[in-house]
């Protein structure tokens, strides 16, 4: 499991850079060029200047909450918000979708006529699928592109699949005693549900020696629970927006970023990357012509990790899932977003780290800005809470802290209330 799916995942790290700056220019042009919602998003954009980090970072973050308005607006172009660039007849789209999916919102996502289309078949390679196996399919047919994410990555694998979907889990459970699929997909709590069935009625599941799960969390405990019963698992990100985001190996040691996106990770509330290793929100460029989707956040919260992966894949890889970045909190009447504490440190340069801290009880609550700073704190506090009322209109504590003593966990407003 630790040979490369192919040459792009052992390339040199500069090289792969280059090659991702240099499609950078081409696809944001065609994102302006072949959809509505980024020709005016991007109004204004030379997309032959946008040639680095620092050219892209300076592009407005879309986050799914925009695209569902998008898509649900009375004078929408069309049943994606203008964000594809595939349709069908009616659609202004120069290429036909091969398939239409629904994910809750509701939202749409199309999908292209490219093979292995959500890239996912390299998470596959790496959780140890091989030619010629039969793979049970536990995730979803039905409205949300899930199944079908899986189903054609097995395929460009060259893999059999079994369309068991959601449910029925003693007819699935059927199904794989007396097929005896080589490997699992599907999320890891059915994974569960489906071994612990089989020890209850005595039915053997010693086929499954690998699985490749998602959806949901997969701790270090329920994975070692899986390696007691001898399925080795793997985890890997994707979304029915982006495809493939990052993919577990062999070594266990955080996620692997696919080769077909551009990942930064910003402040959450704002479209600024953090320094490596800091955790904020992960925002995805895709190199996708079909749904080309520029700076796209995704709302969840990681980190880099420093170093190559053991295995050989030179990619830069993320800690995975470890919350979501929407902290929004309702302060006496008034919604505090992570926008405009970022707001707040913006507006006094040299501050470092700052957190929201919301105590107390609902309707008799304290806001606490704790704020990194290494600079002189003469009337300096007094100048932030000043700030703090401008922006957010509520009156609030501002705590000066050391650089360094906030937690790096990319928590902006942390809510402590008793809500009952």
């Amino acid at each position: 499991m630790t040979d490369a799916y192919d040459a792009l995942e052992t390339r040199d790290p500069a090289v792969r850079e280059a090659a991702l700056m240099a499609a950078l220019p081409a696809q944001v042009a065609h994102a302006q060029a072949a959809t509505t919602a980024f020709a005016q998003r991007l109004a204004g954009v030379d997309a032959a200047g946008v040639v680095d980090r620092q050219a892209l970072a300076r592009l407005p973050v879309t986050r799914k909450h925009e695209l569902l308005a998008a898509q649900r607006a009375a004078d929408r172009p069309d049943a994606f918000g203008g964000f594809s660039a595939i349709g069908w007849q009616g659609l202004r789209a120069p290429r036909g979708a091969r398939r239409v999916f629904q994910s809750p919102g509701p939202i749409y996502e199309p999908e292209g006529e490219a093979g292995d289309y959500w890239r996912l078949a390299r998470a596959l390679h790496a959780a140890g699928f091989r030619r010629g196996e039969l793979i049970h399919n536990s995730f979803s047919y039905h409205l949300t592109p899930a199944g079908s994410m899986m189903e054609t990555a097995a395929h460009a694998l060259g893999c059999t699949v079994f369309a068991g979907g959601v449910g029925n889990t003693e007819l699935q459970l059927q199904a794989m005693a007396e097929l005896r699929p080589h490997g699992y997909i599907g999320t890891p709590s059915f994974l569960r549900i489906l071994l612990e069935k089989a020890a209850e009625t005595g039915q053997a599941l010693d086929s499954v020696g690998k699985a490749l799960v998602s959806g949901e969390a997969c701790p270090p405990s329920l994975r070692h629970w899986f390696g007691e019963r001898g399925v080795a698992a793997f985890q890997c990100y994707a979304t029915a927006d982006l495809g493939l985001i990052a993919y577990e190996t062999a070594a266990r040691e955080g996620l692997v970023l696919d080769e077909g996106v551009i990942v930064e990770i910003v402040r959450p509330g704002t479209g600024e990357p953090v320094p490596e290793g800091e955790v904020g929100e992960l925002v995805v460029t895709t190199l996708n012509p079909d749904y080309p989707l520029i700076r796209f956040g995704t709302g969840d919260l990681s980190a880099v990790l420093p170093g190559p992966c053991p295995t050989g894949r030179s990619n830069t890889r993320i800690r995975g899932w470890m919350g979501r970045a929407d902290q929004t909190a309702k302060v006496r009447g008034m919604f505090v977003h992570p926008s405009q504490v970022a707001e707040v440190l913006r507006r006094h340069p040299g501050l470092g780290r700052g957190r929201l801290v919301v105590s107390g009880e609902m309707a008799n609550d304290r806001m606490t800005l704790q704020v990194e700073t290494a600079g002189p704190a003469d009337g300096l506090a007094a100048r932030i809470a000043d700030t703090l009322r401008d922006i957010t209109k509520l009156r609030g504590d501002v705590e000066l802290r050391a650089p360094g003593t906030l937690p790096n966990d990319g928590k902006v407003i942390d809510d402590l209330r008793k809500l009952d």
